[in-house]
């Protein structure tokens, strides 16, 4: 499953440089792109944007449920 940002984002930044798959992008909220995001899988232990996130804001994405064996799969399909 993707992750998204609620509306409890302070616009910090601080998610930005820890997505291996560059899928956040600046916005009010930040925004993560659904087709990016593979929760870390294939990366990381963790999603790392959760780890460094201040506020709390980062959340499953209800409309992207996605199996460990999809999200590795898209995670290969973006870095080859």
């Amino acid at each position: 499953m993707a992750l998204m940002i609620n509306d409890d984002c302070t616009d910090c930044d601080a998610c930005v440089e820890s997505c291996p798959n560059k899928a956040i992008t600046a916005g009010t909220p930040y925004v993560i792109d659904p087709h990016l995001c593979t929760e870390c899988v294939g990366a990381h232990d963790e999603p790392q944007c959760m780890l460094v996130c201040p506020a709390d804001c980062i959340v499953d994405n209800p409309d992207y449920r996605e199996s460990k064996e999809q999200l590795t799969a898209k995670y290969h399909s973006i870095h080859g």
